[in-house]
């Protein structure tokens, strides 16, 4: 079996990785959290188009899979722990024991969890079980953009960073369905929720830029739990 390594979404992929573990130096290394966010943000565009444009050329296959899970898990595993990690440091002035701050790398075990898992379950391919890896990282980098440049998340203390590891690895890894945004046909029957969801994070988008992450991705749990309630129901 021939293996080509260095197909376009392969490039793709290895660029979304390279762009992962520069965001872990310039968090680690230099403290710039916005320079991390916009490397992570850059990760998840390619992340994006690495699976389309396989699609297109008809070369999708399982070493391009398994590229792309050990991509995700530096740039939306690693990367948005050492966020974490660093914004522990930075809030935490004594408060809290020294170690309690590694206990945020929780976060990156659990999204290597959660990436396994999404590549052997037949139940994800129209709907998500747990949160998504991205979803869970653009919190953690609107956080780190919040208080670098003294947004509304500037007084968070040293437990809430805490917090917000721990919930957002387990929500990672829970059976909770969540919907997803890939539509199947541009009809309103069958999306509304989806197209009211994405007005919605637009319009927060244009009010609050960034920071609007740290409402949308939290709602977007929420509406996914009242779903999954509602659809119980009637089962």
């Amino acid at each position: 079996m021939k293996i080509r390594l260095f197909t376009i979404p392969n490039l793709l992929t290895l660029s979304n990785l390279l762009c992962g573990a520069l965001a872990v130096v310039a968090t680690l290394v230099h403290g710039n959290l916005t320079l991390a966010f916009w490397l992570i943000a850059a990760a998840a565009v390619c992340d994006f188009f690495d699976g389309m444009v396989a699609r297109a050329l008809g070369i999708s296959g399982p070493m391009g899979i398994q590229l792309d899970s050990l991509a995700d898990d530096i740039s939306f595993g690693l990367a948005p722990a050492t966020i974490l990690f660093l914004l522990f440091g930075r809030v935490n002035g004594g408060v809290l024991p020294e170690w309690m701050g590694y206990t945020v790398f929780l976060f990156s075990a659990f999204a290597a969890l959660r990436l396994a898992k999404f590549n052997i379950d037949e139940a994800q391919h129209t709907e998500f079980r747990g949160l998504p890896t991205p979803a869970a990282t653009l919190f953690v980098v609107s956080l780190g953009w919040s208080i670098e440049h003294a947004g509304i998340c500037a007084n968070l203390q040293a437990w809430g960073v805490l917090i917000a590891a721990w919930v957002f690895a387990l929500l990672m890894i829970c059976n909770v369905p969540m919907f997803s945004l890939k539509f199947a046909g541009f009809g309103w029957r069958g999306n509304e929720v989806r197209y009211l969801f994405l007005v919605v994070s637009v319009a927060l988008l244009l009010l609050f830029s960034v920071e609007a992450f740290l409402l949308i991705i939290p709602a977007y749990v929420v509406v996914s739990g009242v779903l999954a309630v509602i659809k119980g129901s009637k089962s």
